[in-house]
């Protein structure tokens, strides 16, 4: 008759708990993989490795690969920025607003701690026919951000600090734009300090349509 010893050891090994692991800690990992080579680009084997867990681990704490990279694109938002600070709630004026936005995503883009470039602004633009759901989640993304640079120019409007005539959607998409360039251009390697040249031309721009007080 076999021992307690030996019964364990020729039993089926239960399964237990996955181990413990901070969730803000694997999440950071898979942000920067997916960030660095994409969703469709990340495997679940790359995924693992660099969280460190099991892929049952990963299935059992986020469900899926889509619940993942979304809990990763919401965490990437609240990531700690450059320039500490809410530019689009601060009490500045709105070419001020654009400046601090746009010196904080040339800072982050080409920060060496992390990989090049926006994760939102170019992710997802072209994908496997299974993965469309993810790529119109991140589009709505873009969609959010357009509609704050447009309420946040009609707010310019409004208080006095930019024309009246000013078509704000034009311009939050001209903005838009320029981010998604700087995310390209800082993927292929441009420095924070040609980013910051590029976007002094985007604010002369905007200055175009600011209303300076009388003097």
């Amino acid at each position: 008759m076999k021992n307690k010893e030996e019964a364990e050891k020729s039993s089926p090994r239960r399964r237990g708990r996955p181990p413990a692991f901070d969730r803000e800690t694997v999440l950071a990992a898979a942000r920067d993989t997916f960030w660095q080579h994409g969703y469709d680009g990340s495997s679940i084997a790359d995924l693992t490795a660099a969280m460190g867990i099991t892929p049952q681990s990963l299935y059992a704490a986020f469900t899926s690969k889509a619940e993942l990279y979304r809990e990763t694109l919401d965490q990437y938002r609240r990531m700690p920025r450059p320039e500490p600070g809410n530019p689009f709630q601060d009490k500045v004026d709105t070419v001020t607003t654009f400046e601090r936005f746009l010196t904080n995503s040339a800072k982050i883009f080409t920060a060496p701690e992390h990989p090049k470039g926006c994760m939102i602004s170019t992710a997802v633009l072209n994908c496997a026919e299974e993965n469309e759901p993810i790529a119109h989640h991140v589009a709505s993304m873009r969609l959010q951000s357009l509609d704050i640079f447009t309420t946040r120019i009609e707010r310019g409007i409004a208080e006095g600090d930019m024309r009246p005539d000013t078509n704000a959607r034009s311009l939050a998409r001209f903005l838009g734009a320029i981010v998604q360039g700087m995310s390209v251009q800082a993927r292929d390697g441009a420095t924070t300090e040609e980013l910051l040249s590029l976007m002094s031309h985007a604010l002369n721009e905007l200055r175009k349509y600011q209303l300076h007080p009388a003097t």
